[in-house]
């Protein structure tokens, strides 16, 4: 057989390995592009279960308008990383693709690598070449989420910025230029600044981004998502769920570990579970209780300050 012919040589573009790869995840998502902010804001909350202010909805539509990406900045468990990978999917009318970052990410994590046998066997080619995330997300013309830029390095934060700014992604052992084809290749980035362990954001990086501040909700708008969010057929009383409330902003002044939104709604789904499987009609306090020691007990020898804001507030501790 001669060797044009040998199926074992044909040469599968990248932008081919990348339809072929993310097919299956794109084609879970069927929905046009949309960049009206109200049709937005509709979608997430009855969709995605998401409440979102109207005002990070706008900017953030604005920000992509504008050609530049997002920092998302706040506290753990606010929502940065559920509600940009959201908007971004509605944006582009595709799934947007999440990168987690760590402190040895690089290139070759996020745009492509080489597999060794393959490159081996037929060179550094596109044959042996693995398009990863980022890479594909600028194919594909979709949005891309980077879950706590913080814990990268400066180098890694400028690879970005660059790719960003120029909208095209070289690759210069495949001698191809990659350029992003269309709007709904976005970015938004996620950031907890008081996390331990991490780098400081570089100057080069905030002056290309818009930085967008998440925090702790007031207790009558976190009690509405709790209730958005709440997904079982058991009674949660306004009392109660008031008194949950009281709890997590008790810890979030005293507690290193301090709870956010997604804490207290996963604790009402788990006290609503243990309520159903007492064979309850409605939570009550020891169902709170019970179940606050497996959400809340977060941190070795911070039990007791969890004890002290439930007995605080429900007169009963475990």
């Amino acid at each position: 057989m001669g060797e044009e012919n040998n199926p074992d040589n044909a040469m599968e573009s990248v932008e081919e390995k990348v339809v072929n790869i993310y097919s299956e995840i794109m084609s879970k998502y069927k929905r046009k592009p949309i960049r009206n902010v109200n049709k937005m804001m509709e979608i997430l909350k009855t969709e995605y279960k998401l409440l979102v202010d109207k005002k990070l909805v706008t900017l953030v539509v604005a920000a992509f308008l504008a050609g530049r990406p997002v920092l998302f900045e706040g506290p753990p468990g606010t929502g940065k990383t559920e509600i940009g990978e959201a908007i971004l999917t509605l944006w582009a009318g595709k799934p947007a693709l999440v990168i987690p970052c760590s402190e040895n990410y690089d290139e070759y994590r996020v745009i492509g690598d080489f597999h060794p046998l393959m490159a081996f066997k037929y060179g550094f080619n596109e044959k042996s070449f693995i398009p990863r995330p980022l890479l594909a997300a600028l194919i594909l013309d979709a949005g891309v989420l980077v879950d706590e830029i913080r814990r990268s390095n400066e180098e890694f934060q400028n690879m970005l910025l660059d790719i960003i700014d120029k909208r095209r992604i070289i690759v210069p052992e495949l001698r191809k230029i990659f350029y992003a084809k269309g709007e709904g290749f976005q970015v938004i980035f996620t950031s907890n600044p008081e996390d331990y362990a991490q780098s400081e954001l570089s100057d080069a990086f905030l002056r290309r981004v818009v930085r967008i501040p998440f925090n702790y909700p007031p207790p009558e708008v976190e009690i509405e998502i709790i209730r958005l969010r709440y997904d079982v057929d058991v009674e949660l009383e306004p009392k109660i769920l008031e008194g949950m409330v009281q709890v997590v902003n008790l810890l979030r002044q005293k507690a290193a570990y301090k709870p956010g939104p997604a804490d207290t709604v996963l604790w009402s789904r788990i006290a609503g579970r243990l309520a159903s499987l007492r064979g309850k009609q409605q939570v009550t306090v020891s169902e709170v209780v019970d179940a606050a020691t497996i959400v809340l007990y977060k941190r070795v020898g911070e039990e007791e300050i969890v004890d002290e804001a439930l007995e605080k507030v429900f007169g009963l501790h475990p």
